[in-house]
Order: C-alpha cells, then structure tokens, then sequence
C-alpha cells in the first residue's frame, strides 16, 4: 500500500509515525530522567543510565522499523559487525546531512553502545528532542570566549561517558559538507571539509586508556545527498558505509591545549586520516557493483 503513495504524502506519513513514536519514548525517557535526579546515590543513577540508554535503543529500533516500512533503502555496509555492546568507542565521520544520523542510529543499532553526540546548547529548545537528549546525557556545549573554558566543559562531559558503555560521536568537520563551503574553507579535499582536531584530542585524553577503539566511518550516498525532508519522501535509496576500526596508541593521548608538539603530530595524523577518506568516498562514489543488503 505504501508503495502507491505519492512522494509528500510518504513524506508527511513517515514525520507523523517519526513524530509519534518520538513523542512516547520521549515521555518514558523524561520519568527515568527525573527519578533519576530524584535520588543523588551514584548506584541508583547509574542504574537510571542503563534503562535511559535501554529506552533510547528501541527508540531506534522502532525507527528503524519505520524505515523498512516506508522505503526500499540498498545498504552497502562494511566493517560493522565484529563490535562491542559493552565496549566504549570513539566514532568519527563524515557529515553531508541529517540523515547521516538516522545511517550510524541504523548500522550501529545493538552493535556498539548508543551513540551521544556534543550539541550546540541552543539545540536543547527543539521540540520534544531536545529533552529526550537531555535525559540521554547529550552534552549540550556552550561556545564562550575561552577554549579553555569549552574543553572543560567538555572534558566533564567525558567524565559522564566513563560510566556507562558508550559510543561518542563526532563530526569533526564541524558542519554539514557542501561544495560552496568547502570552496569558502579553501579545502584541500574533493568530498570533505577540513577536519578540526580539538574535539576527539579532548575524549580521546580524558577517556583514552578506556577505549575500546576508534570507529572511523564512511558515508557516501551514489545517488546524491538528500536532505531530511526529501529522504522521508523518498521510496528507495543506496546508502554505502565502510567502517574502520583504527587502535587508540600512545601518540594520540596527549594534551591538545598546551603542548604544541602534540598538538603538531596530531593534526598530522588526523589530515592523514582525512585524506584516506576522501579517496574512500571518490571509489564508493563509482558506478561498479558492490555487496547490497535490501531493506524493503
């Protein structure tokens, strides 16, 4: 039936679903939340943190399932499946949309921990989202003048993640990518914007000896970037993603801030790392056959 719906109308069909299943979640997430605060024994909260975290996965899942009903997405997806639940891991990715959350919520799904993002603080008044990521402890940043003051606000924020298995998630080009951005950047990539090395230097020295490793994904969509908008409304898409676990050494723990040497190697490392990416994505973008997974 759904597949002789219009385009607006699978759309507006699929928001509606989105929208109520986020809404009832949301309200399960906003009692954990709150007996949570109501009780300040570590034990308890930690506890609360599990159910919270347990309530946000079939959160996902339910969308998940949303997806399968609504639309016929090819999944070409590599490196996603020797991970850990229960293990903690920095994620790291390219970032073209929104729906490349909605692809890392879907590969990652039971996989790895849930994934918790570092939002902007203003993001904290959308509707309904905004408090079921408070209750899931996203860390809202508030941009001051001081970096300082940024990477301690940050830093406690690590601090939080050690408790529960988690995955954090970073885009580290800091924006959506687009071809006037790059070209107002002056980027040296074709795919991607330059990467900003603060941000996974901070989690990587706070919860670095507790890493399990560092996931370094791939998106790439063959037949063009959508917007969330024109994703809901469409009946069928290929989404390609390759998935690299890469070590958590010696040389990438250090003190980002102050030591200038560090700080030299590691954006050497992560430019290395970026450049690899960008010929990933040049290849995944080629016309030849690869390995599809159908969910219809």
């Amino acid at each position: 039936m759904l597949e002789s719906l219009s385009g607006p109308v699978l759309g507006s069909f699929s928001l509606v679903v989105l929208t109520l299943n986020t809404i009832f979640w949301t309200l399960l997430l906003l009692l954990v939340a709150v007996l949570k605060l109501a009780i300040p024994i570590n034990r308890w909260r930690i506890a609360c943190d599990g159910v919270l975290n347990a309530i946000g996965q079939n959160w996902i899942w339910c969308n998940n399932m949303g997806l399968q009903l609504t639309k016929e997405i090819r999944w070409d997806v590599e490196g996603a499946d020797d991970l850990k639940p229960n293990a903690w891991y920095l994620v790291v990715a390219n970032h073209q949309t929104w729906v490349d959350i909605v692809v890392l919520q879907k590969i990652f799904h039971r996989k790895a921990p849930m994934l918790k993002f570092f939002l902007k603080k203003e993001l904290i008044w959308v509707p309904v989202l905004g408090i079921a990521w408070w209750a899931l402890d996203f860390p809202f940043m508030r941009r001051s003048s001081s970096v300082h003051k940024d990477f301690e606000t940050a830093r406690k924020a690590c601090e939080k993640f050690k408790l529960v298995p988690v995955s954090v998630m970073n885009f580290i080009e800091g924006t959506r990518f687009t071809i006037e951005k790059r070209q107002k950047q002056n980027s040296p990539f074709n795919h991607l914007l330059k990467p900003k090395a603060g941000g996974i230097a901070l989690v990587l020295g706070t919860m670095g000896k507790q890493l399990h490793s560092i996931l370094d994904v791939t998106i790439a969509y063959p037949q063009g970037v959508q917007g969330i908008w024109a994703f809901l409304c469409s009946k069928s898409m290929t989404v390609k993603v390759r998935v690299r676990q890469l070590p958590v050494t010696e040389e990438l723990l250090g003190d980002f801030l102050t030591d200038r040497e560090f700080r030299r190697h590691f954006n050497k490392w992560l430019n290395t790392l970026w450049t690899e990416k960008d010929h990933l994505i040049e290849t995944l973008l080629q016309p030849q056959a690869h390995r599809l997974k159908v969910d219809a």
